[in-house]
C-alpha cells in the first residue's frame, strides 16, 4: 500500500485572513488524522502574504492536541537561521508531548526573500554555508554522539525522554539528497519546486546512503503538488488559480492565494501563457483516476517510500475534498469511529 502523507502552507486565500488560514489547517490536520495520512507536516515561511505560518513547531504543539495518531512535523525548519541545539530542544519538547508522533525536517532555504531572511536572522543570515554542520550537530544531539571539543558536548538537552524525533533532510537538488546519503537520515525530495530531475537525485540517494543511528536502510518521500477533483471541469477551475499564482510569483507579487472566482476571471497575455506553461509539470491537477495514474507513476520513478501531497487550492473546502479523493484512491486505512 502505497503511504500518504501530508505538506501544509497554511495559505491564506483572497478573501479570507489568517485566523480562517489557521482555523483551515487544524480542520485539515484533523481530517488528515481520521483518513489515514501517514505524517502531517507545516512548511515554514517569512515574510509572506500567501502563506501564514513562520513557525511550525508553534503549530505542531495545537495539532497534537487534537489529533491522535498522524505523525507530526516540520516540512521544514530552516535551520540556516537556528542554534541547532535551540531547535534540538524545542522538538524534543513535541516529542515529549507526543511520543513517537513527531518529526523533525529541515532545510536550509530561506523561505522568503533574502531581504527578509536578514530581518529574521537579525542581519547575520548565513546562506546555509554552515548548513551540513549543523544538520550533523542535531544528529549528534539526538543520539548523543557530539565529538568531545564540541561546545555542546556534556551540556543536558532537555526534555530528558526516551524516545526521539524521526530527522528529515528536505531538498529540491542533489546537494540535498548528497548530504542525507552522507549523513544517514530520511531524505524527501520537493518535487513541487524542482519537477525536472528528482529521480535521479532520488536514486543518487539510495545508492550512496550510508547507515547510521538515525536510520539503518535509506527511506525516500517525495512531495507532491495535487489538485483531485471530483470532475475535470472541477480540476480545471481549480488549476487556474494556480495558474495566477504562479503567474503572481514569476512577477514578485506578494499576493494572498488567488480564489477559484479569480482564476477563473483572469485572462493572460502570451508572456503570461509561458510562464503557464514552464510550471505545468510541478503540478499534478485533475480528477482521481488522472491523479492516482500520475501518482503512481512518479512514484515508481522515483522509488518513493510515501508521497507527500501539499494542496494549495483557491478553496478551502476544495482543498478538504481533493485529500478525501486522495485517500479513497488510494485506500487509506481510515480511523476506526468512536461514535
Amino acid at each position: 500500500m502505497t503511504l500518504l502523507s501530508v505538506l501544509d502552507q497554511t495559505p491564506v486565500i483572497s478573501g479570507h485572513s489568517v485566523a480562517d488560514a489557521l482555523a483551515a489547517t487544524i480542520e485539515l490536520a484533523q481530517l488528515a488524522d481520521d483518513l489515514g495520512y501517514t505524517r502531517y507536516w507545516c512548511a515554514e515561511h517569512h515574510g509572506l502574504r500567501g502563506v501564514s505560518n513562520p513557525c511550525p513547531e508553534v503549530l505542531l504543539a495545537r495539532l497534537g492536541s487534537v489529533t491522535k495518531r498522524i505523525r507530526l512535523g516540520s516540512g521544514g525548519v530552516m535551520l540556516p537561521y537556528y542554534s541547532p541545539f535551540k531547535v534540538a530542544e524545542q522538538f524534543m519538547m513535541l516529542e515529549a508531548l507526543f511520543p513517537n508522533r513527531i518529526d523533525l525536517g529541515v532545510g536550509r532555504a530561506p523561505g522568503g526573500d533574502m531581504r527578509t531572511a536578514q530581518a529574521v536572522a537579525a542581519g547575520d543570515y548565513n546562506r546555509g554555508d554552515i548548513f551540513p554542520q549543523q544538520v550533523a550537530d542535531l544528529l549528534g544531539l539526538m543520539h548523543n554522539t557530539l565529538p568531545d571539543d564540541h561546545v555542546a558536548k556534556g551540556v543536558l538537552l532537555q526534555p530528558q525522554v526516551a524516545t526521539r524525533p524521526q530527522l528529515w533532510m528536505l531538498g529540491s537538488s542533489e546537494f540535498g539528497g548528497l548530504l542525507a546519503a552522507q549523513l544517514g537520515i530520511r531524505f524527501a525530495f520537493a518535487h513541487f519546486i524542482n519537477a525536472h530531475f528528482g529521480h535521479q537525485v532520488a536514486h543518487a540517494y539510495r545508492d550512496r546512503f550510508k547507515p547510521s543511528l538515525e536510520a539503518q536502510q535509506p527511506y525516500l518521500a517525495a512531495a507532491v503538488f495535487v489538485i483531485c477533483a471530483d470532475t475535470q471541469e472541477e480540476a480545471s477551475n481549480l488549476e487556474k488559480a494556480v495558474d495566477l499564482r504562479r503567474v503572481q510569483m514569476a512577477y514578485g507579487l506578494n499576493e494572498l492565494i488567488p480564489s477559484v472566482e479569480e482564476g477563473v476571471a483572469q485572462e493572460y497575455g502570451e508572456r503570461e501563457r509561458l510562464v503557464i506553461d514552464r510550471e505545468k509539470p510541478r503540478s499534478i491537477i485533475g480528477t482521481p483516476e488522472v491523479v492516482t495514474e500520475r501518482l503512481h507513476a512518479l512514484q515508481e520513478r522515483f522509488q518513493a517510500d510515501e508521497l507527500i501531497v501539499l494542496t494549495v487550492a483557491g478553496s478551502y473546502q476544495a482543498r478538504l475534498r481533493s485529500y478525501e479523493l486522495l485517500a479513497d484512491a488510494f485506500q487509506l486505512e481510515r480511523a476506526a469511529s468512536t461514535s
